[in-house]
């Protein structure tokens, strides 16, 4: 279902994929895709491709402090969202590809290649894996997803422990009907910004 689905996203998301392609080489310098180490089943890493939201300068310590705080329970929510208020790495163009999710259709290569599914727990920085307790490792026993329960179960309105029990679940339920199903929620989620 994989290896179908995504090459036929491919196929009919190419023009859009082009057109964000070119934008985000316009309106920011630096590359157009970004390359980053994400750690998959078996706690095996891999290159992960996105559309590039950033500033080429961007540092990465801020993301992982705020993880860190959210582990630690020490974040409010800000207007129900868990997410870093203001992020100035984010490039404008880069906001609202992060809002509609269009940075994420470069992994439909990841799929392709075998590092990704479709449907999975969110893929993680090595970085973080020292920060999961340790009833979260059973997540890495199937390959991360480009979306997953926790994306459409209301992804940054939940904490990271929540959100991390909500991957073990579906770790631990999964099944096609279940893909299939969180493929159809994605959708309305993403539209409604529900998924945020």
């Amino acid at each position: 279902m994989d290896l179908a689905l995504a090459s036929i996203g491919m196929v009919l998301l190419s023009p859009l994929m082009l057109v964000m392609f070119v934008l985000v080489r316009a309106t920011s310098p630096g590359p157009a895709l970004f390359r980053q180490v994400r750690v998959g089943a078996g706690r095996r890493t891999f290159v992960m491709l996105k559309f590039r939201t950033m500033r080429i300068d961007a540092d990465q310590q801020l993301h992982l402090d705020y993880v860190r705080r959210l582990m630690a329970g020490e974040v409010e929510a800000v207007d129900g969202l868990y997410k870093l208020d203001h992020d100035p790495r984010i490039t404008r163009l880069g906001a609202l590809l992060r809002r509609t999710s269009l940075d994420e259709l470069p992994q439909l290569l990841n799929v392709l290649r075998g590092d990704m599914s479709l449907v999975g727990p969110r893929p993680m920085l090595p970085a973080e894996l020292e920060m999961l307790p340790p009833w979260a490792g059973v997540r890495f026993e199937v390959p991360p997803g480009i979306t997953g329960l926790w994306q459409v179960s209301g992804r940054n309105r939940l904490t990271m422990t929540q959100g991390l029990r909500i991957d073990v679940d579906y770790t631990q339920r999964r099944s096609a009907w279940l893909d299939l199903l969180v493929l159809l929620r994605t959708i309305p989620a993403v539209l409604g910004s529900t998924g945020r």
